[in-house]
């Protein structure tokens, strides 16, 4: 048993490996990374002077106001993420921490995420035009359409690259602009018959909307309580579950009718 002198010393003895311990846990990689608000892109509008969807053998409408799709940034696959880092980014909600096998492919190169990513782009960007297409009631042999945003990744584009299709082409059945002249913004994966998918991240992504002029955000359904978490002043939610819904939430919010809220 330790005397009432000695305890005190021991103690301070035992607490040093723990302090050295945790010293060395402050500097290690960690493995994790750290995501922020990306950028935005207007899929209504042009990228680096190039329209970011082009429609060829149907009219096309001129169309007003904006269609935002959303992105985060993550840190690389190789950048070292330590404990200092991890502790300022939960207490910040413009930053998240993310396991990095969720955000990379574990084992793969830098230019092996590159290529799944773009490949990833590109599947949704086939699945957007099908899917537009089908609401639309148009053929694959009669409509032409061409979307170009190269610089960015991944399939959460899909919902808005349909949107802005169904937008440019004259004659939808319903007339008039989608977004009613308004910055709109969002987020979802979508598949040929029209379903949107969830994506993660939208906490951040609402963020980037904001920073960006968007006043609203359309969000998958199932994601409403993460967008919710830290959802910036003046950005209204309007969750989604499929094309033919998105579409009918901005004819109701143009319209001035009700709109489904999270």
């Amino acid at each position: 048993m330790l005397s009432s002198l000695s305890r005190p010393r021991a103690l301070a003895l035992c607490a040093l490996p723990v302090i050295a311990l945790l010293a060395v846990a402050g500097l290690a990689p960690l493995p994790f990374s750290l995501a922020q608000p990306g950028s935005t892109a207007d899929v209504l509008g042009e990228d680096d002077g190039r329209p970011v969807i082009t429609i060829k053998g149907v009219p096309v409408r001129r169309t007003e106001g904006q269609l935002r799709m959303t992105t985060i940034v993550a840190t690389g696959p190789r950048a070292e993420v330590d404990f200092g880092d991890v502790v300022d980014s939960w207490f910040r909600t413009d930053r998240a921490v993310l396991p990095r096998d969720a955000v990379f492919p574990p084992g793969k190169s830098d230019a092996e995420i590159e290529k799944r990513n773009l490949g990833q782009m590109a599947e949704s960007q086939d699945s957007a035009t099908l899917a537009a297409l089908n609401y639309l009631g148009k053929s694959e042999d009669q409509v032409d359409v061409t979307l170009d945003l190269p610089d960015i990744g991944g399939p959460s584009a899909g919902l808005f690259f349909a949107l802005g299709i169904v937008d440019k082409i004259e004659g939808d059945g319903a007339g008039g602009d989608l977004t009613g002249g308004r910055n709109i913004a969002g987020t979802g994966t979508i598949s040929a018959d029209g379903k949107v998918g969830e994506v993660g991240g939208v906490s951040l992504k609402t963020q980037a909307a904001r920073r960006d002029g968007a006043s609203v955000f359309l969000v998958p359904k199932g994601e409403c309580s993460d967008a919710r978490a830290a959802l910036p002043d003046g950005l209204r939610l309007v969750p989604v579950t499929t094309l033919k819904d998105a579409v009918s939430s901005l004819r109701a919010l143009e319209q001035g009718t009700k709109v489904p809220s999270c």
